[in-house]
């Protein structure tokens, strides 16, 4: 299982994905969109969206953190 998550430094939201990757044991790839223009040009073609979180879990896009959503596409 491959798991990006876009995020940005001060994001609330992007700490508590990463924790909950974190404590289900699941390694995942950090993008920090506020330093990576490219990586951020790729989150906006990827979701449409310029917010974050956004997690891509094998190709699956999830905006926020959409906890059932993520539990959906790990499980």
């Amino acid at each position: 299982m491959e798991i990006k998550v876009y995020s940005t430094p001060n994001c609330p939201y992007c700490v508590m994905a990463k924790d909950f990757f974190k404590a289900q044991g699941l390694e995942y790839q950090d993008v920090n969109v506020a330093e990576d223009q490219n990586a951020f040009q790729e989150m906006i073609q990827k979701s449409g969206q310029m917010g974050v979180p956004v997690i891509d879990i094998d190709g699956n896009i999830v905006m926020g953190f959409n906890r059932p959503e993520i539990e959906k596409l790990i499980k």
